[in-house]
């Protein structure tokens, strides 16, 4: 755990692998935390230093109330950059940490080697604000756990859901422990987003990642961003949903290695 900041919420954070090598930072999606990402860290572990944080409000962070803003995410990232002495980062960002990603990416791209974008949204259009205020006082009333089957509905595939793997029970539980203050917290700042036309101005090498059956990040919003960030590239993960880091993994840590692989840095 690091205070990285006296008026920061602490944030904690797991850092492991390769000594001296690249550090490859990764961000959970709303609702999840480090645990998300046990695929990549034994995948990546190897050939790079795994940096995996839980997001203000989230997993062992603390979880001041709300509203929260990108800004804000985004100034935790580098607050723990620095307390870490980390200068530069390739950054991968899932869903909610997508949307931190870019907010770095655009704000602070002196510190990014590199951004990966995974099954994530650069603008929230109004329609789905509405959806996002009803569950706001849903969870007010009752908690996360009634929002939990239809979340696991859409980050994975009935078939996944059906085999019940150790993971995908650690992820369930993960979800129910959010604190209601974090996850509203970030539902206001998910609310507010609107990135899309900005996305043109970022020049880090860009590789966009997105589930083929992801019903709340669909392909065609992949597409989009893919289309707005010059010579940034976009694979589509088949058989997943919104997760496809865990329900694919191989093919997911296979189109990133080879992204990684191709910088010249």
């Amino acid at each position: 755990m690091v205070q990285a900041h006296s008026q920061r919420p602490r944030i904690h954070y797991v850092l492991e692998g390769t000594d001296k090598a690249p550090v490859l930072m990764f961000s959970h999606s709303l609702a999840s935390s480090t645990v998300m990402w046990e695929p990549q860290v034994k995948h990546f572990h190897r050939s790079f230093r795994v940096l995996r944080f839980d997001t203000r409000g989230h997993g062992k962070s603390e979880a001041p109330e709300g509203p929260y803003t990108f800004q804000l995410l985004a100034d935790d990232v580098l607050a723990l950059l620095d307390s870490l002495e980390i200068e530069k980062v390739h950054f991968v960002g899932l869903s909610m940490g997508g949307m931190i990603g870019q907010e770095l990416a655009l704000r602070h791209p002196d510190r990014l080697l590199s951004l990966t974008l995974s099954d994530t949204s650069a603008r929230t259009p109004q329609e789905a604000a509405k959806v996002w205020e009803q569950r706001i006082e849903q969870v007010k009333r009752e908690g996360l756990k009634p929002l939990l089957d239809g979340t696991m509905e859409r980050w994975f595939t009935d078939a996944f859901r059906k085999s019940r793997p150790p993971l995908y029970e650690a992820i369930e539980q993960q979800f129910l422990q959010t604190p209601v203050a974090g996850y509203i917290g970030c539902v206001q700042a998910i609310m507010k987003l609107d990135n899309l036309d900005k996305l043109s101005s970022i020049r880090t090498p860009t590789l966009i990642l997105v589930g083929e059956e992801d019903p709340g990040t669909p392909v065609s919003v992949a597409e989009e961003i893919h289309k707005r960030i010059s010579g940034s590239r976009l694979a589509v993960i088949p058989q997943a949903r919104h997760l496809p880091n865990v329900e694919q993994a191989e093919r997911w840590n296979r189109e990133l290695e080879t992204f990684l692989s191709s910088l010249t840095l």
